[in-house]
């Protein structure tokens, strides 16, 4: 059978941290008597014992890293009908963790906790069907399972039921309806919906345009760490709008996108150094920033950076490329600033 990754391991591991908080405190403590009094209730039959002792495991928290002992007590609380348990369950069989994967088996679990109402393995469900992993794809049936997780909170599905009503796809095309959902996210501090709520009000799609409100919904996300956002901040600093115009403010978050590998806020730096707006000018800087932006992909930065070496002596074009060099190997945190 063809296998695919249900869900990214990267994912998996999050929901299971998540799941590690949601357990009572003291299972989360290091101490070994505690960790001793946990295993004592999860051979007990505790449901929510179990779960935060394979969780436990699968991220080695307190006890040995072991994806098959977190199966063997996922599976414990998930034969007990726990809803959690079942979906953490389908999450390892979905990636092969601890067990061979097996998309049928997820599935089957996935489907159990989420007919009883867990909002995550909805979430999960609308994915696949919307993937068409496992299953033919089917977009009535994704949208169904989103709508379920959507009502219960879920922010991610929210966030996509809004992007569908905005695109039309798998319902009726309704930007009132979409900006309604992915409202609900954003409030939710969903990073992705918030930068588009954004967008949205910076173009008026769905709503009156209103740019400070783009800047509100732009920085919200921006200080949650989102590159775009950043970029998007920036912008409107650099351009003053819904913002007083203030281009060292502008360096300052394009900078923070930068750093997190933005091919276009690391053109604008070296827009921003090679004008010396908000900086002192600087080709040097300037150069190395359109060259990572380039090596980054960003067509307009190799312009931009062939364009400015003809104003520099064969020196500085060498030291801007060494700097570059070194900027990209600290992973863009020594950039010669």
């Amino acid at each position: 059978m063809k296998t695919r990754r249900i869900i990214p391991g990267a994912a998996t591991l999050a929901v299971s941290v998540l799941a590690l908080t949601l357990i009572a405190p003291w299972a989360l403590a290091q101490d070994p008597d505690t960790i001793a009094e946990l295993r004592r209730q999860a051979e007990q039959g505790d449901a929510e014992a179990q779960i935060a002792l394979g969780t436990r495991h699968l991220v080695g928290e307190g006890v040995p890293q072991d994806a098959a002992e977190a199966v063997r007590w996922f599976r414990l609380a998930a034969d007990q009908g726990n809803a959690e348990a079942q979906g953490m369950l389908g999450a390892m069989y979905g990636n092969g963790l601890g067990v061979p994967q097996d998309e049928d088996e997820a599935m089957r679990w996935f489907r159990l906790a989420a007919d009883q109402g867990d909002a995550e393995a909805q979430f999960i469900l609308g994915e696949i069907y919307s993937a068409g992993d496992s299953v033919l794809q089917d977009e009535a049936e994704a949208v169904r399972w989103y709508r379920l997780a959507a009502d219960q909170g879920n922010a991610e599905a929210q966030f996509i039921l809004g992007r569908r009503y905005s695109m039309g796809q798998g319902l009726p095309q309704d930007q009132a309806e979409a900006v309604r959902w992915i409202r609900l996210a954003a409030e939710q501090d969903n990073t992705e919906a918030q930068f588009t709520l954004g967008r949205m009000y910076g173009a008026g799609f769905g709503v009156r345009e209103d740019q400070a409100e783009a800047v509100r919904w732009f920085r919200l996300a921006a200080n949650q760490g989102y590159a775009e956002a950043q970029l998007s901040l920036g912008n409107m600093y650099g351009e003053g709008s819904g913002v007083p115009q203030d281009q060292a403010e502008a360096v300052r978050w394009y900078r923070l996108a930068a750093e997190q590998g933005d091919a276009e806020a690391q053109g604008m730096l070296g827009i921003m150094y090679g004008l010396g707006q908000g900086v002192l000018r600087d080709s040097v800087l300037g150069h190395m920033w359109f060259n990572i932006a380039s090596t980054n992909g960003s067509e307009n930065a190799r312009t931009a950076r062939d364009a400015l070496e003809l104003l520099m002596t064969p020196a500085e074009i060498t030291r801007a490329t060494e700097l570059a060099r070194t900027c990209m190997a600290s992973g863009y945190q020594d950039c010669g600033r």
